[in-house]
């Protein structure tokens, strides 16, 4: 499970040194693709295969579908962290989510996420306020 938020900084040849605490989970390989409010997930190989094999359950004829598959799977990358830990954040990637230098790199549970340092904490900001006021059941069953 990956939990926290760790700021590292993107190298000058845009490689990031994952969370220590991450490393071992992804050290057999890992798969960077677009996620929602301009991040990149990083999924284990595992975790990637379930959420791929749950794609392939949506039905060929949902348009929405086929957008959502296309545009999460195009954007991928398979990654292999070297002896430090590190991976190289492909340019694409770096472009959808304004990645710089300085990155946030979060838990969230299943997946880790990657988000430029200043969007992360305008997100966190909004969506702290949000969160204190939630007053019905987002998620049944958890309060």
């Amino acid at each position: 499970m990956f939990l926290g938020t760790y700021t590292p900084r993107l190298d000058e040849k845009s490689r990031l040194i994952l969370p220590a605490k991450f490393r071992d989970e992804l050290a057999d390989g890992l798969v960077l693709t677009r996620g929602q409010e301009r991040c990149v997930y990083v999924f284990s190989m595992e975790e990637f295969q379930r959420v791929h094999n749950q794609m392939r359950e949506a039905p060929l004829s949902s348009r929405q579908a086929r957008d959502y598959i296309r545009v999460f799977l195009s954007g991928a990358s398979d990654e292999t962290p070297d002896k430090q830990g590190r991976i190289t954040i492909p340019a694409p990637l770096r472009e959808y989510a304004g990645l710089d230098r300085d990155v946030a790199v979060i838990g969230a549970g299943t997946r880790a996420e990657i988000w430029d340092q200043t969007a992360w904490n305008d997100y966190l900001a909004e969506q702290e306020s949000a969160f204190s006021d939630t007053d019905e059941e987002i998620i049944p069953g958890l309060f």
